[in-house]
């Protein structure tokens, strides 16, 4: 049976501590390509933080909503870029889609927490302080949202 298209609709989600080490991952299919957690809503009207709490728990095994990282601890930056799609990851969405809006958000977690990865999507995982994590990111807009969030950060603080 065939998947159904994507929607060119996702979300990218900063795991970071309070010092700012940042989780990033290794694409299984893409070695020496890492990233932070990063998935398409499942439909139209699916809300960005459901996207992203799925896509943190199918990615990494962290719980949002657990005992550790509590609901609040998921920060939506209300950013988002729009990038064009790569063309080796264009059939996965329907035809003549080229295009993925992406929205940013942010996870604090208390420590450098054990990660359990899916492995046909991931096959190493690295927690690092934020400039190094952004440094080993393949993506621009990543490594740029991974670079700003000592920025959005001090701005949700405010």
């Amino acid at each position: 049976m065939q998947k159904p298209p994507k929607i060119p609709e996702s979300v990218l989600v900063v795991i970071h501590t309070p010092e700012l080490d940042v989780l990033i991952i290794e694409r299984a299919d893409h070695k020496g390509f890492w990233q932070s957690v990063t998935g398409s809503k499942d439909c139209i009207d699916e809300p960005l933080s459901e996207t992203a709490a799925r896509e943190v728990a199918e990615e990494t095994g962290i719980v949002i909503g657990g005992p550790l990282v509590p609901e609040h601890a998921l920060l939506d930056w209300h950013h988002r870029i729009e990038y064009e799609i790569y063309p080796q990851w264009r059939h996965r969405y329907a035809e003549g889609v080229m295009h993925n809006t992406e929205h940013q958000l942010s996870l604090l977690v208390p420590h450098c927490l054990e990660v359990t990865l899916a492995p046909r999507e991931h096959t190493a995982h690295l927690w690092l302080p934020f400039r190094e994590a952004a440094d080993r990111c393949f993506s621009w807009s990543n490594r740029e949202a991974i670079l700003q969030l000592p920025e959005r950060l001090a701005a949700h603080s405010r």
